[in-house]
């Protein structure tokens, strides 16, 4: 929203600098800049995140987790490489949030699966201060400690 105000008042500051338009011309391009740059820009309710995860009997778990904070959903696919066959997996669900990761009282925790037994739930966190990095938690939504990166990366 922010970016359509910004780009308006640009729009309206050259088009009033243009001394050959009259009002209403000014108006249109006005109007049809605001227009075309509402199409154009993307939703910023919906994030995904990439990565590959450990994986304890393969070649490592290729994921992607799409979140629509908007509706309070996410998708979830995981790919177990160097299976034979490789095994896919999809799920869908709600999503929820809680404000503070450990000692990081801005950052946040997504719990995916949240209206669902605690035993299905999935828990997603990051810090207020690199919220690119989305690291998979443990059952005590804590970041798991490992040489091996527990984490997806935000995919712009």
């Amino acid at each position: 929203m922010r970016k359509i105000i910004i780009l308006a008042f640009a729009s309206a500051v050259i088009a009033s600098c243009n001394s050959k338009n009259s009002k209403d011309e000014n108006n249109t391009v006005l109007t049809d800049t605001i227009a075309s740059n509402e199409k154009n820009e993307p939703d910023d309710t919906i994030s995904v995140y990439e990565g590959t995860l450990p994986c304890a009997d393969c070649e490592g778990i290729e994921t992607v987790l799409k979140i629509d904070i908007a509706d309070n959903t996410f998708q979830l696919s995981s790919i177990y490489k160097g299976k034979q066959p490789e095994k896919n997996f999809k799920e869908k669900g709600t999503i929820n949030t809680e404000r503070g990761l450990e000692k990081d009282l801005d950052g946040t925790i997504y719990i995916l699966n949240w209206d669902k037994p605690e035993k299905d739930q999935i828990y997603y966190g990051y810090y207020s201060k690199n919220p690119e990095k989305l690291y998979l938690l443990d059952r005590n939504k804590k970041i798991i400690k490992s040489k091996l990166n527990y984490f997806l990366e935000l995919n712009e």
